[in-house]
């Protein structure tokens, strides 16, 4: 296939990643290439060597995935088209024949083990946590031999020759990892009323109440912020970006607002998209902040210039 009918993803096969990007009806026609980091799936984009990559981007327990996070604010821009929401449990893989009492080593992504340190401390107590590349990566590094089990999706266990020796394995109820489906940049889909719009801004100086500023961009004209989160920029310490998602389309007046607000006030922002909430939510709309009030404000506005108000 042609590298516009390739979608990259976080690999080796058996990832939740692989997992979450099955779950997109156009899957199916697409060649699905795994990659060994983050970067790289993204990188291939960028490319042109694929047309989009899913990657993780959120996870209930243990919040964002920096490595997602910072490849977004920075590089060749970006843009985000879709999202994936997927309920995250895991199975303990192991070769044929291995008992708990057995496991003296354990492995999986670093994002996996807050996930399930109460269950491990439980039933492994004495077992020696090793990080892997990803969970599907645990999965072929115990087939290899050198680890006795990996906390993996169950769907692994076929690609990787083993077993599923406890299935359901998690320290919280409801679980799950946000991944984005992310592409080149081009002109955002039109709004279908449950959107979501991500932002990257930095500061333009560090002063008391200098986020506070920019937040209240945000707060005056109603829009809900879903997720803020800082990330150092490598300029040295002390030195942030933050990366947001809030409720709403780029097209939404009171949106688009916002987003001139922060280009007035930040040093620098990154349009990441506006794209379907996976979750179907719509935003409510307080009183003054709905397309036809800002519409109504700006005739008025317009009849004060003219001397009509």
């Amino acid at each position: 296939m042609s590298p516009a009918s390739r979608y990259t993803y976080l690999g080796p096969e058996g990832t939740f990643t692989e997992a979450a990007l099955r779950t997109l009806p156009e899957a199916a026609t697409r060649e699905l290439m795994p990659m060994v980091s983050v970067p790289a799936a993204l990188d291939a984009v960028r490319n042109s060597e694929a047309a989009a990559a899913l990657v993780p981007i959120e996870n209930s327990v243990e919040g964002g995935v920096t490595a997602t996070l910072d490849e977004l604010a920075s590089g060749r821009p970006l843009m985000i088209y879709r999202e994936v929401l997927l309920p995250i449990a895991f199975a303990l893989l192991v070769r044929p024949g291995t008992t708990v009492e057995s496991i003296k080593t354990v492995t999986g992504h670093p994002v996996a083990q807050p996930q399930v340190r109460r269950w491990m401390a439980a039933n492994l107590p004495d077992a020696l946590w090793e990080s892997a590349a990803s969970n599907a990566d645990g999965a072929r590094l115990v087939q290899e031999g050198r680890y006795d089990a990996a906390f993996a999706g169950e769907f692994a266990a076929a690609t990787y020759g083993l077993e599923p020796l406890v299935t359901g394995i998690h320290d919280a109820d409801n679980a799950a990892t946000r991944f984005v489906l992310v592409g080149r940049p081009a002109r955002p889909a039109a709004p279908t009323g449950a959107d979501k719009t991500s932002v990257v801004f930095w500061l333009r100086d560090d002063h008391p109440g200098a986020l506070l500023e920019v937040l209240q961009e945000f707060a005056s004209r109603g829009v809900n912020m879903m997720r803020i989160e800082s990330r150092p920029t490598g300029e040295g310490i002390g030195r942030y970006c933050f990366s947001v998602d809030c409720e709403g389309h780029l097209q939404d007046r009171r949106v688009g607002d916002v987003l001139m607000g922060l280009k007035r006030a930040c040093e620098k922002v990154r349009y990441l998209g506006s794209y379907p909430r996976a979750d179907e939510g719509r935003a409510t709309e307080r009183p003054g902040t709905t397309d036809a009030e800002f519409v109504e404000a700006a005739d008025w506005l317009m009849r004060c210039l003219d001397g009509r108000g």
